[in-house]
């Protein structure tokens, strides 16, 4: 049985834990609010916000129901678009109207759901930008966005007028959000947990299994990693960082120590996906799906990442992340172990790191080319690098030769130009729908120069590379 809060009703369901919250939202509790778009958790059509109690409080995240199984969300509180309807239109569905922000209406409540989970999470200085990035998982397909990004403004102007963080009660009276908002985290701290079914096949956010296998995930035997499960927090202990294998990517992106330890850090995750697919999947399902342009899996390689594997008797081995892919979708782990940790070494001031992505659109999409980069450098001298890149192999390839050759030398045009020589016989590209192997040998080039345009501008005669 799977319990928790659905808008302002405790539901209590005996449906297998696998079933989508969309399909139960829809079509048990038939609140047909929440739609069906593409069912891969592109277009954001199904948005709804998940509650889940931290300490005495509630933090409200948006995911996409269509790829969230209903064991991901017992105990906690559901919130579709009916949950935010009140007598009278709420501050965002009344934006959205004056701004003319919906027309067919079919994609208007995902948006009206993403706003008010940006009040809901808004920090001491809510900014127009991020009311805009709390929508990035949602597509609108007659509008136009201007008139929607007119509601976001209006919607975030609204909440600059509180000083300091907008209580729940200041939500409530400014008309955001229902008053049984309050009753909710009582309500969640009473509930009694129930025990979800221990399979033999592991899985997290389900971001991806969803859309391979949705139709054949009712039968199978899952093992729910996320139930009803607090999540481990990224631990910092002597310049070492460990990431519980199942941290939601989000949080990855708002480590303070990450932040300040990699420049640029929390941009480079903006480009991995979408804020309702981050909030869902997590960092080890990223790195077992394999796929040879895993955004997460070249940042993690250029850190020389270290992972830990743990079968059912409870032994453990860890291994370096570079070992891990031994040809296409193919991994050193035997089917009973499950990949519980990373760990890598924090960047010191010496220390430089990058990361670059091309695809068709800048973001909501796979990459051709992603590679990242890690030197560490003394006086123009590399003492150490790590050199990753995807979309170039059956892997998500490690460069050990580039790598190998860069270390040691002193930074210059040359030398990148060399290196860029060698990295040529380490890649294999295919041509396929990102586009030809030969664009993509010219990308892995000028992406690996972009590394260093960016990290050493003022080396002489370095943009001779551009």
């Amino acid at each position: 049985m799977v319990r928790f809060l659905l808008n302002n009703q405790l539901v209590e369901t005996t449906l297998p834990p696998a079933t989508t919250l969309l399909d139960f939202v829809r079509y048990q509790a038939n609140l047909r609010g929440t739609k069906i778009g593409c069912r891969e958790g592109d277009c954001g059509t199904c948005t709804v916000l998940v509650g889940s109690l931290i300490g005495n409080e509630v933090g409200y995240q948006s995911f996409t129901s269509c790829l969230t199984p209903l064991a991901n969300i017992a105990g906690k509180h559901v919130v579709t678009i009916e949950g935010l309807n009140m007598q009278e239109l709420n501050a965002v569905q009344e934006a959205m109207v004056c701004h003319s922000g919906t027309q067919c209406g079919f994609c208007t409540p995902g948006f009206v759901v993403s706003l008010c989970g940006f009040a809901l999470q808004t920090g001491e200085e809510p900014e127009f930008g991020e009311a805009i990035g709390a929508m990035d998982g949602n597509i609108c397909r007659c509008t136009g966005y201007k008139s929607i990004e007119r509601a976001a403004a209006t919607i975030t102007a609204k909440l600059q007028q509180k000083n300091g963080t907008p209580s729940l009660e200041w939500l409530v009276n400014q008309g955001f959000v229902p008053a049984y908002f309050h009753t909710v985290g009582e309500r969640l701290a009473s509930m009694a947990q129930v025990e979800m079914p221990n399979g033999q096949i592991p899985i997290g956010g389900g971001t991806d299994l969803y859309v391979q296998q949705h139709d054949n995930l009712h039968q199978m035997p899952l093992k729910f990693v996320l139930a009803g499960k607090k999540t481990e927090s990224i631990q910092i202990s002597q310049n070492e960082c460990i990431i519980p294998g199942k941290t939601p990517v989000t949080e990855l992106m708002r480590c303070g120590p990450l932040q300040a330890a990699i420049p640029g850090w929390t941009d480079y995750l903006k480009l991995v996906s979408s804020t309702p697919i981050r909030n869902m999947a997590t960092v080890a399902g990223n790195l077992v799906n394999a796929s040879p342009i895993g955004d997460l899996t070249i940042l993690l390689l250029a850190l020389d990442a270290r992972i830990t594997l743990e079968n059912k008797e409870g032994n453990e081995r860890t291994i370096r992340l570079r070992d891990f892919y031994l040809g296409y979708k193919k991994l050193d782990k035997s089917t009973d172990e499950i990949l519980t940790q990373i760990a890598f070494n924090l960047p010191d001031e010496n220390h430089r790191f990058h990361f670059e992505k091309v695809c068709k659109r800048m973001y909501l999409d796979i990459a051709s080319v992603n590679t990242a980069i890690g030197l560490t450098v003394e006086n123009d001298t590399i003492l150490a690098a790590n050199c990753s890149m995807g979309g170039v192999a059956p892997v998500p390839l490690f460069l050990h030769k580039t790598s190998r050759f860069l270390t040691g030398q002193k930074i210059t045009t040359a030398l990148v130009q060399e290196a860029a020589g060698v990295l040529a016989t380490e890649i294999a590209p295919i041509s396929d729908v990102r586009g030809s192997a030969a664009y993509k040998q010219l990308l892995a080039r000028q992406l690996f120069y972009s590394h260093f345009l960016t990290l050493f501008p003022h080396t002489n005669k370095m943009h001779d590379l551009i």
